[in-house]
């Protein structure tokens, strides 16, 4: 009796088992929380309030997981403290997985629509976020925020006219600080330097003294007299933007630059190594390769630019390795090899950039200058011939464009344009100007 009993109760055992598996409701995705800030980020009270703020929204969640509109906020927030601490790879993960459960109750939800299409664009997946903004435009075509999306959208793969035409609605509809900045872009790559800093200061003026995107652009606007050649104007924003944002990454690097400009290598050097323990930006550790190029500190510049590239491939393995979220690297990776005089790697990265894009400018620019370094120099100008044909009269790009021509047997036209850019801002980028320089003298 007892020998017949126990295949039934493994029978009945048996089917418990496939009960539970094929009838238990499935579990509710795991909510994502916030990480602590880390150094400076994590001194004042705005982390306190934003974790705050973070931490009920996710309360709310845990009680009504139904609640759509608290997930859209947290993935807000999520998006927001991405940008503050240069987390991206998480940041930008939790908020994507928020945004793909509120889509999916739905589909047609135009906050979840737009956010989305802005995650794109921070991962430099723009044929994808352009898509995105255009279908939110379709549910919404009177939001001015939709019109920023598609504006740089548009300027980033290329579309100029279009990108003009975005900007000039989203002012129509709602000027504002995110409307101004836009403006002052497109103004700066058509070669209008004067109105790209009026446009920027109305930017700063529209936003409030301390917020981040305040601070942004009113670094944004120390940059444009950065580039403009007005150094002491440049750090004069700089230092503002970090008294109203204390340890503010963007605005100790930009003081650092200015540092270098004066030679004060060693100010340049404790200010961007501030910036990178603050925030993770690959940009910091690369601008240090020069400065430590240029303090004649040959190892530690090598450490860095090994650094960056080691940075830079890890972000663009993971953007390969996922379709829809990972931060495309290729364009900076270029210039990275090129740093440490891997020639075919910059070349290979530089080209499926430019697969991606090919008639943004900087794109342009980019496999340019990989041509000329590689001595193609015919190549060079093709591409180069492009990158120009905004009229940008940033005296990087000039110096580079003036390189190429002059090799290319243009010599006047190749001088005049180098001459031009050291007069300007030879500071900007201490390797083209001294290949600058050395084609003048040579001359």
């Amino acid at each position: 009796m007892r020998k017949k009993l126990y295949p039934a109760l493994l029978l009945a055992f048996a089917v418990a088992v496939v009960a539970i598996v094929f009838f238990k409701k499935p579990a509710a995705p795991t909510l994502p929380a916030p990480k602590d800030r880390i150094g400076n980020l994590a001194l004042g009270g705005e982390w306190v309030n934003t974790k705050a703020s973070m931490e009920g929204l996710l309360a709310k969640l845990r009680s009504n997981p139904a609640d759509q509109k608290s997930r859209l906020l947290l993935a807000e927030a999520y998006m927001q403290e991405g940008r503050v601490t240069g987390n991206h790879p998480y940041y930008d993960a939790a908020a994507m997985q928020l945004l793909q459960e509120v889509l999916k109750t739905d589909p047609e939800n135009f906050e979840a629509l737009c956010c989305q299409a802005s995650l794109s664009l921070t991962q430099h997946h723009f044929s994808q976020g352009l898509a995105l903004a255009e279908q939110a435009q379709a549910i919404n075509p009177q939001s001015g925020y939709v019109y920023g999306l598609l504006t740089d959208a548009n300027v980033e793969l290329g579309r100029y006219d279009q990108a003009v035409k975005m900007a000039d609605k989203m002012n129509q509809v709602r000027p504002d600080l995110t409307a101004y900045t836009r403006v002052s872009y497109l103004r700066e790559i058509h070669g209008d330097l004067p109105g790209a800093i009026q446009a920027m200061d109305m930017a700063v003026k529209a936003g409030y003294n301390g917020l981040e995107q305040t601070e942004w652009s009113r670094v944004a606007l120390g940059h444009l007299y950065e580039v403009s050649g007005q150094l002491d104007k440049a750090q004069g924003y700089y230092a503002q933007a970090l008294a109203m944002r204390p340890n503010y990454a963007y605005a100790l690097a930009g003081l650092a630059r200015v540092a270098a400009a004066h030679k004060d290598y060693a100010t340049a050097i404790k200010n961007l190594n501030l910036a990178r323990a603050t925030v993770k930006d690959y940009a910091f550790t690369d601008e240090l390769v020069d400065v430590y190029r240029l303090n004649n500190q040959p190892a530690e510049a090598e450490k860095m630019a090994r650094e960056s590239v080691e940075m830079l491939a890890d972000a663009a393995k993971q953007a390969n390795d996922n379709e829809e979220l990972g931060h495309y690297t290729d364009r900076e990776l270029a210039y990275a090899y090129l740093k440490t005089n891997e020639l075919d790697k910059a070349l290979e990265h530089a080209k499926i950039e430019y697969a991606r894009r090919p008639d943004n400018i900087d794109v342009n620019e980019t496999l340019a200058w990989v041509y000329y370094k590689r001595g193609n120099f015919p190549d060079a100008l093709k591409y180069m011939t492009v990158a120009r044909r905004t009229n940008s009269q940033n005296p990087v790009l000039l110096c580079r464009a003036g390189l190429i021509l002059t090799k290319t047997g243009k010599v006047a036209e190749g001088q005049a344009l180098i001459t031009k850019a050291l007069e300007t801002a030879p500071y900007l980028n201490p390797e083209v100007e001294a290949e600058g320089r050395k084609m003048l003298a040579a001359r």
